[in-house]
């Protein structure tokens, strides 16, 4: 399963989800959502404004993890 986890670079960056989502021009609740990879999927466009942002590549903050079966 792939996974997407902001909550580590967030932090090495020192900024707030409420930083991330007021740059990023989302919701709040749509960023906390992000960070804490609560969703099924993320358009590139945002991929590519958060690496911005945060100054990092994709794979710093997307990672592959086998399903426990």
């Amino acid at each position: 399963m792939i996974k997407l986890d902001l909550s580590v670079m967030l932090a090495k960056r020192k900024m707030t989800t409420t930083e991330l989502a007021e740059k990023l021009e989302l919701s709040l609740v749509n960023t906390s959502l992000l960070k804490n990879g609560k969703v099924k999927g993320i358009r590139f466009a945002t991929l590519d404004k958060i690496c911005e942002i945060l100054d990092c590549s994709p794979s710093d903050i997307i990672f592959y993890e086998k399903n426990q079966k």
